[in-house]
């Protein structure tokens, strides 16, 4: 799967071993057994669970974790929650029940999650993240999300380049504020645009409702706007790229020449960008090397109950244009 990290869990596992039987201290008090918990020989008990499993990152995210934890012989509870949180949120608080080393949490925003907090600081267990909000937070351990503010960087100077300036020029931004990513990222994207002299398409961000349906929403709120103003449209900055692809396709049937940024690289987006047509840029966001980086945080607390220095981190990503979109893996292809 991840060679860095099949690497490391070797020398875990060596390391496991040595230690069996020896008492190591720290760690809370879950009850599953493993180093972190006393130094038992019981297989270390993790839980971890999405809301976005239908999702491809958090289809790819659940599979990655099942084969990480059989290689290191974790006893693992996967609970996949479909969004629905009215059914995810009492499974998990039911399995912390049963009692846990660590708590793995995939993608969920931690304002979506607060009894699950409860029930797992109630139960001294520590939550690893990925992608659960855009702020530090003593909810978890640590956090490890992508800079928000470097996607809005990258992608509006894509624009700029593009456009030859934002100034004077309208664009329209769509987001979707339950998604704490997103909701971040359309802000401070609309904030800078306004900032550089663009004018929002609508006057304020225009918002879909379920990522269900995002790209024909996305679709819609182009194709009305180019009905009402043909040829006023420069661009469309989008938060993720299903979104993206209806906006580009609305202008694309519209005979508009827009351009469309998103977020994700998912491979029809980077097809799509290598076509040279509405779309012109995405963000590769390095999902594998974030969860390396956070399964390592688990393997120390593991070993000897060392939780992270920081709860918080936000790591870079890559720009995906025509000039390196043959270079990227796509999102919904990784292994």
């Amino acid at each position: 799967m991840r060679t860095k990290f099949k690497a490391l869990a070797a020398v875990a596992i060596a390391a496991a071993l040595t230690l069996t039987g020896c008492s190591s201290g720290g760690g809370g008090d879950g009850g599953g057994g493993g180093d972190a918990t006393g130094g038992t020989d019981e297989p270390f008990k993790v839980i971890a669970f999405t809301s976005g499993n239908q999702t491809p990152v958090g289809a790819w995210w659940v599979k990655a974790v099942e084969a990480q934890a059989e290689e290191l012989g974790w006893d693992l509870t996967m609970i996949q929650g479909d969004f629905d949180f009215q059914k995810m949120n009492p499974a998990v608080e039911s399995a912390i029940g049963q009692g846990a080393d660590v708590i793995l949490n995939g993608y969920t925003d931690v304002a979506s999650i607060g009894s699950i907090v409860t029930a797992a600081k109630d139960a001294e267990i520590p939550i690893f993240a990925i992608d659960s909000g855009t702020e530090p937070t003593d909810a978890f351990a640590i956090n490890i999300t992508t800079d928000q503010q470097g996607i809005v960087d990258s992608t509006l100077g894509a624009f700029d380049e593009s456009l030859d300036g934002l100034d004077g020029k309208t664009i329209m931004v769509i987001g979707h504020d339950p998604h704490a990513g997103i909701r971040m990222r359309a802000g401070l994207a609309a904030d800078d645009l306004e900032a550089a002299g663009a004018t929002l398409a609508g006057g304020e961000i225009q918002k879909v409702t379920s990522p269900a349906t995002g790209r024909t929403e996305a679709l819609a709120l182009v194709a009305d706007f180019l009905t009402a103003n043909p040829g006023g449209l420069d661009g469309v900055w989008v938060g993720w790229d299903d979104a993206a692809l209806g906006a580009a396709q609305a202008i694309t049937e519209a005979g508009a020449t827009g351009k469309v940024t998103g977020v994700d690289a998912v491979s029809e987006s980077i097809a799509a960008i290598e076509a040279e047509g509405a779309f012109l840029a995405t963000v590769e966001q390095p999902w594998p090397s974030i969860l390396d980086s956070l399964l390592e945080h688990v393997l120390a607390y593991q070993e000897d109950g060392t939780l992270p220095d920081s709860n918080f981190e936000a790591v870079g990503t890559t720009l995906v244009t025509v000039a390196n979109a043959a270079t990227i893996t796509p999102s919904d292809q990784l292994e």
